[in-house]
């Protein structure tokens, strides 16, 4: 299953097939389905899924009347968007209908707010749980006895998920994050700083792709180009050792349909068919 978190998505344009919010199989291979998670759907659907869970925690962990939590739920929380996209890839994992997961993100700066979104998720659980602390502390001190509800459940829900996002992260047999740069000073920068985000959270990398090589000296500009990237190639080699370095030539056209990326996945794995 390939799956886009990517803002500005771009699976429909370069498959040349419309994808959407729906996971959809992938005219002319077998065994490839697709979706472009859209943030905003997925919340709506988050929100309409949990909102009697929502609405309860907020009855009785504030002052806030109905009208003010209705409005409340409706106002966008900062890193929502990541924490959505990343629910729903998780979602799909624990389904199980596929044998890999492919994500598309977005360059540097969204990865990695992706990235830290299972923190951000955890601090949340937290906050709603400190107020749900107090409220059965209420409970308890006039009534003597608290039973746990569907907040109750819905908080441990989320806090499992966390656990199951970290966890899935963090093993290296199930997750690879694979950066593609190209050869330019501020792309190795990004990816650098990139690589050292992901370490921090002790996800693996094991290979980088370098995109947009200059094959051909053909003329003054493609040589002089050449010459500039061959400086920053080096540069690749000698910043990240530890990662196997995969170089895609670039081509003359967009890479747009099945037949223009099997000419990309045979620079990238060799020269065998796409459906074997």
């Amino acid at each position: 299953l390939l799956i886009s978190t990517d803002p500005a998505h771009s699976i429909s344009d370069c498959l040349e097939q419309h994808i959407g919010f729906n996971v959809r199989e992938v005219s002319g291979i077998e065994n490839l389905a697709a979706i472009e998670v859209v943030a905003d759907e997925a919340l709506s659907g988050f929100k309409t899924e949990h909102q009697s869970e929502l609405k309860k925690l907020l009855e009785t962990s504030t002052n806030l009347d109905n009208e003010d939590i209705d409005e409340l739920l409706t106002l966008s929380i900062p890193g929502i968007d990541e924490v959505m996209s990343f629910k729903t890839i998780i979602d799909f994992i624990e389904e199980g209908q596929y044998n890999k997961y492919v994500v598309d993100t977005a360059p540097t700066g969204h990865a990695l707010r992706l990235i830290s979104s299972p923190k951000l998720l955890d601090e949340w659980v937290k906050v709603a749980a400190r107020m749900r602390w107090k409220y059965r502390y209420m409970i308890t001190s006039f009534s003597g006895n608290y039973q746990q509800d569907e907040v109750d459940s819905f908080l441990l829900s989320l806090k499992k998920t966390v656990k199951r996002i970290e966890n899935i992260l963090r093993d290296n047999t199930k997750c690879e994050f694979i950066p593609v740069c190209i050869p330019e000073a501020m792309a190795i920068m990004e990816t650098g700083r990139l690589l050292e985000e992901l370490g921090k959270s002790e996800i693996i990398s094991r290979q980088i792709i370098v995109n947009n090589v200059m094959a051909s000296e053909a003329c003054g500009f493609c040589k002089q180009r050449k010459a500039g990237q061959l400086k920053y190639i080096r540069q690749i080699d000698e910043t990240f050792t530890q990662l196997n370095k995969v170089e895609v030539p670039m081509f003359a056209e967009e890479i747009k349909g099945l037949e223009a990326l099997n000419q990309l996945r045979m620079c990238l794995f060799g020269d065998q068919p796409i459906n074997p």
